[in-house]
């Protein structure tokens, strides 16, 4: 395991879609040491999930995973999940407003809008399939995700760029409130 170079907007690899990964390669020794690298980086940037385009990979991986995390003490206790070839689907029009961030897009953070549950469809890291339904703040960590192996950003879906903050000043003017607002919802 190894904790890798979390490459920053502007680079290519983050505006390109993802490739799958073929499942016979699911089980190789170059996937599973990707995913544990994955995951090391995640836990050492204080992430709430990585995609394998963030690290400079351009295949359809991410992996969440949500504890004692003080970057986003508002979001949900979320068991390690590794989501390979995921698709993620709304499961209705509605939606909820939230402020994000991105280890991609260090010191800033947006106010976008994320769909309030969605149905999740993956391979785990032995091939294993598995469907799930996911609802509140934690549908948005998912979609997060996904929009990363498709060349999306959240910034590409903040309707007012005038929410656009630094950490610092969300932390200053806006944690509290937002996070107390947000923890109601899920």
């Amino acid at each position: 395991m190894a904790v890798r170079e979390i490459v920053s907007i502007g680079h290519p690899v983050l505006r390109e879609p993802a490739g799958a990964v073929p499942e016979g390669e699911i089980t190789s020794d170059e996937i599973q040491a990707l995913v544990d690298d994955l995951v090391e980086t995640m836990r050492a940037a204080g992430g709430a999930g990585l995609a394998a385009p963030q690290i400079a990979v351009p295949l359809r991986v991410f992996v969440v995973e949500v504890r004692d995390n003080p970057r986003y003490p508002y979001k949900p206790h979320l068991p390690l999940r590794v989501l390979v070839n995921p698709k993620v689907r709304p499961l209705s029009e509605e939606t909820f407003e939230v402020v994000e961030g991105c280890l991609s897009i260090p010191a800033l953070r947006g106010r976008l809008r994320r769909h309030a549950e969605v149905e999740l469809s993956y391979l785990d890291r032995t091939g294993e399939r598995h469907v799930e339904q996911i609802r509140g703040l934690s549908s948005g960590t998912f979609q997060h995700e996904q929009d990363h192996l498709d060349g999306v950003l959240f910034v590409d879906r903040v309707e007012d760029p005038r929410t656009l903050t630094s950490w610092e000043s969300f932390a200053a003017f806006q944690a509290e409130r937002d996070g107390v607002a947000l923890a109601a919802f899920d």
